[in-house]
């Protein structure tokens, strides 16, 4: 399967300035969630807040912008903006795909232009959007997929590469199947297609180009005794199949006192789908910002949580 657990030195470090006091914070230090990867705190700021009528929750991606501000879309059709702290909303903006109607949103990427990227997972389509919500455009959709993708799992992460190409990722394998792929465009045109190796049991949840050609991502899985499983991996699509090295167990992670209204191995989990990178250190170490999808479901949680990764 290719996957590699990678030893490298454990970077302990604060990540950013806290925001507005939330409902729940933990930050008692940072601590390792394997020998790559240590969280700083996580936040519970954002859980149940409604923002010009919109719920602030079921949020999928994240995208930080040049000011510091970060884009949040919400699988229910809505893009939020949010301050740095990702403690309070400060925009929201309704979509809709080319018919009229609402989205599966789960996906974004800023492009060089200015101008978003968001993948609905129902179409399946890539559409493109300005930052006040107009739609753009499309991408077309390569004709191998159409009509093989598993319900409710398709374009669950985007990411810009260095060259422009762009990237999506499939969160479950095309019927028939066993690995997953990873999509590509260049110039909105379809080119090659990575197969990515992927456990039976999880699926992709986002994915981030780090600048140098590789990609984080997040695989995520939920069993009902167990709760969420969540992984940080490095995934290198130069190679075919892509390599897969796993960062962290996020369930390794100290819990920071942070309580969960499920089951969970770990209380800190939660069904994490969203990811951007927040900072870059002298040493190559990312500073990494997530947060969970609360599936509107008052036994889920809206919740962020600050990480270091040291590649």
């Amino acid at each position: 399967m290719r996957r590699l657990l990678l030893a490298a030195a454990l970077v302990l470090a604060g990540c950013g300035a806290p925001g507005p006091t939330p409902p729940a914070v933990g930050n008692s230090g940072p601590g390792p969630c394997s020998p790559s990867t240590s969280i700083a705190s996580y936040s519970d700021a954002l859980e149940g807040q409604t923002f010009q009528g919109q719920t602030v929750g079921n949020l999928s991606a994240l995208a930080r912008r040049a000011d510091g501000t970060l884009f949040a879309l919400s699988d229910r059709s809505v893009l939020l903006t949010l301050d740095a702290s990702a403690t309070r909303p400060l925009t929201a903006v309704v979509l809709a795909d080319p018919a009229g109607q609402p989205l599966d949103s789960e996906s974004l990427v800023i492009d060089r232009d200015g101008s978003l990227l968001i993948g609905d997972e129902t179409g399946p389509q890539v559409l493109r959007y300005s930052p006040d919500g107009r739609l753009l455009g499309a991408l077309p959709i390569p004709a191998d997929i159409v009509g093989r993708t598993q319900d409710n799992a398709t374009f669950e992460g985007l990411a810009l590469q260095p060259d422009d190409t762009l990237v999506a990722s499939l969160e479950k394998p095309l019927t028939g199947e066993t690995d997953t792929r990873l999509l590509t465009w260049r110039g909105g045109v379809p080119g090659p297609e990575i197969p990515m190796p992927l456990p039976a049991d999880l699926g992709v949840s986002e994915l981030v180009a780090i600048g140098d050609g590789r990609l984080l991502a997040l695989e995520r899985g939920y069993e009902k005794a167990t709760g969420n499983t969540v992984h940080l991996v490095l995934v290198d699509p130069r190679t075919s199949p892509a390599t897969v090295s796993v960062l962290a167990d996020l369930g390794a992670c100290p819990s920071l006192g942070a309580t969960a209204k499920q089951p969970q191995r770990n209380p800190l989990l939660d069904n994490i789908e969203g990811m951007t990178i927040t900072g870059r250190e002298p040493n190559g170490a990312l500073d990494l910002l997530l947060v969970s999808d609360d599936n509107d479901s008052p036994q889920q949680i809206t919740r962020t949580y600050r990480l270091r990764t040291t590649l």
